[in-house]
């Protein structure tokens, strides 16, 4: 559920400042207590039943959200009864079968069977272990769990259960007696040789066991995972094989500790972090267990199209009189197989480590064979809507032989078909636009896609054929739609926002010409509704490049503008925010009103690396952040002085975690462009940031010095001549703490005065507190006061 609450400096400044000028506030919205916004719904599922909307909210503004639900017969939401919710919850999660008669679901660490039409429910397990992940298998006649560490079948009809998998850590054991050295060797051969009585004994014996073997009934085989982890295991539509991974950590890393001041016990806590980018990563295997051959085949890679090719990066440290090696193979996950419904085929996705490559590979899991189906490679690292990484990729099958998956072959992440025989290829959708979210019909006939084609901050929903034919526009309000079909796709529900307006819950039937009926009208409370938030406005500025810069404008009232201006610097850097929908960061939006309420211009650049715009855009910032990234800005600032006549020297900017390292950069390295910035929660060296994040834009430190180097504030720190507030909380599980220190050690070192560190001694890198949030925000505003309205 997304809550949203004023900040009490917010509060404070309009109470104090700008009560009089703006009527539209109320006394109880400008109180310095906590004051909800309004609440908006979330975590849409629908019911079993195909009628029934359930969601997670919080009308009555209690300390919790509760479980709500509407009817397409009565929309008007109740609150669905206590004892039933989490049996409700546990069955968003369950699985059909194919014509949805039944649905089979985990609750409690059991499992159940579902009948949908009449609603009877059948336990299938009660025991003290814990059940997880059911699913139809064996043409649709057994139901296949996870308890614990290995598959169990339940047979619908006959009700046995049979256990499929026996996976075990450790080594097999040796059916050979204990080695024996030189001597003990030649004893016991010379024994044999002269003892006819032991001859005689031996054969006895070995025929005593051979006879045993031949009695004792045929065992599930164990397979021994040695002292790595299995995960991932995943059946085959038919029950016959069984595949997995097993996974080996690293050994000898070093873990980052986050020290815990404020705590119950008095006593500082440390709490076990993560490792720095650059650190051991672990190794990956994948088999295929065949069950009717008894036989375990390792899914080779060693083969794969481009295994050995190595990154462009890597010219940049290769001398001319350096020897050329025949690179390795690269290590890969596997992540699958995905079944078509027959179980005719199978595909799998495969990730390099270091993700220059994707392959979408056909499996043949009787040999453990791949066959290529496509490989998309990109020298900055693979990723976008739909393509994602671990496994999170949109991709699946429309028949037996056509897989479809996304791809950003032509710079926008877009759907695509392939025919696992004929290998003919074919894109379903294109342009200059981004296919977001997909989800396939269940009569396989076409899509339904979400995209930002209207406009880089709208996201409509629409269907279309599966051959790319009679695409549909299904909504068309400026904003964000999110998709939640019912399943039997009869109706569609989906939250709505727009920049003004927090998310509500709509419904509509999926036919032509219905009208959506609005279910929940809670997002806004009277006291917000009072105050005129702006609409903000999406401008465009070109970049020094030629490229096309997307940005939220917030303006002044005519006659009220001070000639100063502060640019907003988003999180994440893969994040959009110059968009028509209600923001995530909706403190940063009120405060840019109340930055307009006293005549700042406000400007949130999408700059280069963020989100909505393709793969040129996404990874722009690859080897360097804080180049065309910080270009954007600069160029940003330019605009505001040539378009909204702002004074050059009267330019702030802020920003909270990229945010926040961008504005070390500028005001460390375009010092003359900005005269004051406030820094939150800042990574001030990408060198102690994480693995998974870091090393796809900057490789790793030890292979890639030079991208580090330029892309880290630390380096720069002497070029700071404006003045700069540093914020970061003491217990930033994410940002360490230690990187403020470390920059702040920097800055005394080089004799700088003009900056100050404020710490918050409970705070994590988001902040959950009202007061730190307070604090915070009456620093930045008198940062930019203090150094902008001269």
């Amino acid at each position: 559920m997304r809550k949203w609450m004023i900040p009490a400096i917010i509060l404070l400044s309009f109470e104090n400042t700008y009560a009089q000028q703006a009527p539209a506030l109320t006394v109880n919205m400008i109180m310095c207590d906590p004051k909800w916004i309004g609440t908006s719904p979330d975590n849409v599922f629908w019911g079993a039943d195909n009628k029934t909307i359930f969601f997670t909210w919080n009308p009555e503004k209690a300390l919790s959200d509760s479980l709500y639900m509407a009817t397409v017969d009565n929309t008007t939401p109740l609150k669905a009864p206590a004892r039933n919710r989490a049996l409700l919850l546990a069955q968003s999660a369950g699985t059909y079968n194919r014509d949805r008669s039944l649905m089979v679901y985990s609750y409690n660490g059991d499992i159940y069977l579902l009948e949908v039409r009449t609603g009877n429910i059948r336990r299938i397990t009660s025991t003290n272990v814990y059940e997880s992940n059911p699913l139809f298998s064996f043409a649709e006649k057994k139901i296949v769990y996870q308890q614990e560490q290995n598959l169990f079948a339940w047979d619908l009809s006959s009700g046995v259960t049979e256990q499929l998998t026996s996976f075990q850590k450790g080594s097999a054991p040796s059916e050979s007696p204990a080695d024996l050295n030189d001597q003990e060797k030649y004893l016991h051969n010379q024994q044999l040789e002269l003892m006819q009585v032991l001859k005689d004994a031996k054969v006895k014996k070995d025929s005593a066991k051979l006879f045993r073997k031949a009695q004792e009934p045929e065992k599930l085989r164990t397979i021994y995972t040695a002292d790595k982890n299995h995960e991932n295991t995943i059946i085959s539509p038919d029950g016959r094989f069984i595949t997995y991974r097993l996974y080996r950590g690293p050994t000898g890393v070093h873990t980052t500790i986050v020290p815990s001041y404020v705590t119950e016990s008095g006593f500082t806590e440390d709490i076990s972090g993560r490792t720095k980018v650059g650190a051991a990563q672990g190794a990956f295997e994948s088999f295929v267990y065949d069950r009717q051959r008894d036989t375990v085949i390792a899914i080779r890679t060693n083969h794969i199209p481009g295994i050995t090719d190595q990154p462009d990066y890597l010219k940049d440290y290769t001398k001319k009189k350096d020897t050329i090696k025949t690179p390795k193979p690269r290590p890969v996950v596997i992540h699958g197989p995905y079944w078509s419904e027959n179980g005719t085929h199978a595909i799998v996705d495969i990730r390099s480590e270091d993700n220059k490559d994707r392959w979408i590979m056909l499996l043949d899991a009787l040999t453990g064979q791949l066959k290529l189906l496509n490989r998309q490679r990109d020298e900055a690292w693979i990723a976008g809507p739909g393509i994602g990484w671990a496994g999170r990729s949109n991709l699946g099958w429309i028949d037996e032989n056509t897989c479809w998956y996304q791809s950003e072959a032509s710079g926008y992440s877009h759907l695509y078909t392939t025919n696992v025989s004929t290998l003919q290829t074919k894109a379903i959708t294109s342009g200059k636009y981004e296919v977001q979210d997909v989800q396939l019909s269940q009569d396989k006939q076409h899509f339904y896609i979400v995209t930002n084609e209207v406009h880089p901050g709208e996201k409509q929903l629409y269907r279309i054929n599966i051959n790319g034919s009679n695409k549909e526009q299904l909504t068309h309000n400026k904003g964000a739609h999110e998709m939640f079909l019912s399943p039997d796709e009869q109706w569609i529900a989906y939250r709505y926002s727009y920049t003004t307006k927090p998310w509500e819950l709509y419904v509509v039937a999926n036919k032509s010409g219905a009208q959506p009926v609005q279910v929940t009208n809670q997002a806004q409370s009277a006291e917000f509704r009072a105050y005129p938030w702006r609409d903000a406005e999406v401008v465009t500025f070109t970049a020094r490049d030629g490229a096309t810069v997307y940005a939220r404008l917030y303006t002044p009232a005519a006659g009220k503008k001070n000639g100063a201006a502060v640019i907003f610097v988003h999180g994440a850097g893969y994040l959009q925010n110059a968009h028509k929908w209600w923001s995530q960061y909706f403190r940063e939006y009120m405060f840019h009103n109340l930055l307009a309420d006293k005549g700042y211009t406000v400007l949130d650049i999408d700059y280069r690396g963020s989100a909505g715009y393709g793969r040129n855009w996404r990874t722009g910032i690859y080897r360097y952040m804080g180049g065309k990234d910080l270009d954007d800005q600069v160029d940003g600032a330019q605009y505001l002085v040539s378009q909204q006549g702002i004074d050059k020297k009267r330019i702030g900017m802020y920003g909270g975690s990229y945010g926040g390292f961008m504005t070390l950069m500028a005001l460390f390295t375009t010092p003359d462009v900005f005269a004051a910035g406030a820094a939150l929660r800042s990574v001030t060296d990408w060198a102690h940031y994480n693995h998974g994040y870091t090393s796809n834009i900057l490789n790793e430190p030890f292979t890639d010095s030079i991208a580090y180097r330029r892309s880290s504030p630390i380096y720069f720190a002497n070029g700071l001549k404006g003045r700069l507030l540093m914020c970061h909380g003491m217990v930033d599980e994410n940002v360490h703490f230690q990187d403020i220190v470390r920059l702040s050690q920097r800055l005394i070192e080089l004799g700088k005065d003009n900056w100050e560190l404020a710490v918050f001694p409970v705070e994590d890198h988001g902040f959950t507190t009202p007061s730190s949030w307070t604090d915070e925000y009456k620093r930045i505003l008198k940062l930019f006061d203090e150094t902008l309205l001269r």
